[in-house]
């Protein structure tokens, strides 16, 4: 029978630690030539081809572009209670740029306004059905 000097559990323990050692150490070395690499240079020269654009400040003296309208405002809806001269209320809408403008549009009409209001846009809860 041979003499063993090394019992059985202590092979085992320096087999694992000598296996975490040499994992460690070939972590350290791919660590290490991750981190410290340096980026390959480049000799790419950047070039700036500069856009040839002409801009053509006489257009703003043509007559086309003095004869342009502006475009028409958004016009609002306005809910109206009036009657005229001697006749029953009447409810109806106005669409108008301003109240004011919807004020004399109605007056224009003969009506005696007794309430007008611009008309909210949306409904209070979008979720409702419409039937």
């Amino acid at each position: 029978m041979a003499v063993v000097f090394i019992s059985p559990k202590q092979r085992q323990k320096m087999f694992f630690t000598a296996i975490t050692i040499v994992f460690l150490l070939i972590l350290l070395i791919f660590t290490l030539s991750v981190f410290l690499s340096k980026p390959k240079t480049s000799s790419v020269n950047l070039v700036f081809n500069k856009p040839k654009v002409d801009i053509n400040m006489g257009l703003f003296e043509s007559e086309e572009f003095q004869n342009l309208q502006p475009f028409m405002g958004m016009e609002l809806q306005f809910q109206y209670t009036a009657h005229k001269q001697g006749e029953d209320d009447e409810d109806g809408f106005v669409y108008a740029e301003s109240e004011k403008k919807a004020r004399e549009i109605l007056q224009e009409l003969g009506y005696i306004i007794s309430k007008l209001k611009e008309v909210q846009k949306g409904r209070d809860n979008p979720f409702t059905p419409y039937f």
